[in-house]
């Protein structure tokens, strides 16, 4: 008799933790978000490159999540298998280098760098995302990029290969990074740090962390910040002058405290959320013609 797919991920793999149609809500910033069909939790960079090299040969279809924090999954959910890095958080140090691997959270490696006495990291203390995900996008915050501190970065390709980027070769942009076009899969990085003052770096963490709690509406599930900056434009500042802070879909709803967030004040669906941000789309186009574009990522099937 022959294996169901299902039957053959849970048979080849023994020692990763397997769920079947688990609803992705579980794991999402959004608390949003339909059933994959199979979930994966790979603690290891070889059992992450075997899982991509299983559904390769299986023409499964593959979809890599980290922490979830810049990410709307529809709810339809996600076919095929869905790989979830969370479990794969390692964070140590060599000299002057913080390495860390995919699911490791961005915050706990801002608190590692400043344990060993290094900058350049603080800018990131209070981002909720994942090394993978916050090297994938070039995440940033308060003048501050990934690009700005990474040294080298290790991949496994969609084909299960692994490469070794340098920062030059990585090719960043504002939000973005070749990691993007290419569907390749960050493993682990190291980020290149200076030795600093112990007093100084937590003072200035402290300091990020009281302004992003003062401003954004962490009392509340979101995506973080929806929309890419326009050019020329604030995005909170275009949404705030349009009057659209507190405008609700559902239990989606334009935070009344930062205009750039969308948060989920109870019940929301990811389709509220899409109708949210259509809205505001319409609204600023017609009010200020800038077209928003946005910087969370959508992915899934609509239900």
């Amino acid at each position: 008799m022959t294996m169901t797919i299902n039957e053959k991920i849970i048979n080849e793999f023994p020692e990763i933790k397997i769920r079947l149609a688990e609803p992705l809500s579980l794991y999402t910033n959004t608390k949003t978000g339909g059933p994959a069909d199979i979930v994966a939790f790979p603690t290891t960079g070889k059992q992450a490159q075997a899982l991509v090299v299983f559904a390769k040969e299986n023409d499964l279809p593959l979809t890599v999540i980290g922490n979830a924090s810049n990410l709307i999954v529809q709810d339809g959910g996600i076919r095929g298998l869905v790989m979830i890095l969370t479990e794969l958080n390692e964070i140590w140090c060599d000299g002057n280098k913080v390495h860390a691997t995919a699911g490791a959270s961005l915050i706990e490696t801002t608190e590692v760098a400043y344990q060993h006495g290094l900058t350049g990291l603080e800018f990131a203390a209070g981002i909720p995302g994942s090394i993978g995900g916050a090297v994938f996008m070039n995440a940033g915050a308060y003048g501050g990029e990934i690009k700005d501190v990474l040294a080298q970065v290790t991949v496994v390709t969609p084909q299960g290969e692994l490469k070794t980027y340098t920062n030059e070769e990585l090719r960043f942009g504002y939000r973005m990074s070749r990691l993007q076009a290419e569907d390749d899969i960050v493993l682990e990085a190291a980020f290149e740090l200076a030795t600093g003052d112990k007093q100084q770096i937590r003072q200035r963490m402290d300091e990020l962390n009281f302004l992003r709690a003062s401003k954004q509406p962490l009392e509340y599930p979101s995506c973080g910040s929806v929309f890419k900056r326009p050019v020329g434009h604030f995005t909170g500042k275009l949404i705030h002058d349009a009057g659209l802070q507190g405008f609700t879909i559902g239990g989606a709803q334009v935070s009344k405290k930062h205009a750039g967030f969308i948060v989920n004040i109870g019940g929301a669906t990811a389709t509220d959320y899409l109708a949210v941000i259509k809205h505001i789309q319409a609204v600023i186009l017609k009010e200020f013609d800038v077209r928003l574009e946005t910087e969370v990522r959508i992915i899934g099937e609509e239900k």
